[in-house]
């Protein structure tokens, strides 16, 4: 695959179709504390988010005190609805196989996690050992910043640049821009919503696709374009 030495997937919305998952569990739980807000609204504004960055974004945007205990609420609840409805994304193994290459999953889910949603999907063997998650990383470190993907690059010595990512929010995306990266938005999730695709462009996305089986040939399409300029 001339043009790119790696490629990157994030996890959630991109492999797995959990954001929307994530979303009704969460925007319950919002609701509950006082903090109206819509399954839609959650998946458009926050997917990409972890929760702690998720509630101290409503924290700061409503002016309200969240109490402390809603920090561990979605865990189990998360886990549990995961490991009994969480469906790989159409057509994503068939997709990941037709590209050549070295790949693994950066992503902000936790490992616990990112390994039971693979395993549940059948995705885990495209990965083997090659998946990471931003929390392992370090405190703080979670997308939009660039530390999951830089630490992806450097467990294979691949300069940044040469890297492609595959990313279905705006926060992934600046994460990777910012780490130097070129980036592919995805819609194909669930969770998508109207002006999904040119909120991913905006973002620095180069082209946005909407299924699975459209991904190597935009791969092999961006890495022939690298090789002419």
């Amino acid at each position: 695959m001339a043009g790119f030495e790696l490629v990157i997937f994030d996890c959630d919305g991109v492999l797995v179709d959990s954001e929307i998952i994530a979303a009704e569990v969460e925007s319950a739980l919002l609701n509950e504390a006082g903090y109206p807000i819509s399954i839609e609204d959650m998946a458009e504004r926050f997917a990409g988010l972890t929760w702690k960055d998720i509630l101290f974004e409503v924290e700061r945007e409503a002016n309200i005190p969240l109490s402390a205990s809603l920090l561990d609420a979605p865990e189990k609840l998360l886990d549990k609805r995961l490991a009994n409805e969480v469906r790989a994304i159409d057509g994503a193994l068939q997709a990941i196989a037709r590209i050549p290459g070295p790949r693994c999953v950066c992503s902000n889910s936790s490992s616990h996690r990112l390994a039971a949603m693979l395993k549940r999907t059948g995705l885990a063997a495209l990965f083997g050992d090659h998946v990471y998650s931003a929390r392992d990383v370090g405190e703080g470190r979670t997308k939009p910043a660039p530390d999951v993907f830089l630490h992806g690059a450097a467990q294979f010595e691949v300069d940044p640049a040469q890297a492609l990512v595959i990313e279905d929010s705006v926060h992934g995306i600046e994460a990777a821009r910012t780490a130097g990266m070129r980036v592919v938005g995805f819609t194909g999730g669930s969770h998508s919503y109207p002006g999904h695709a040119d909120k991913l462009t905006e973002a620095g996305a180069e082209t946005v696709i909407a299924r699975m089986a459209d991904l190597p040939a935009t791969v092999a399409a961006l890495a022939s374009w690298s090789e002419l300029t």
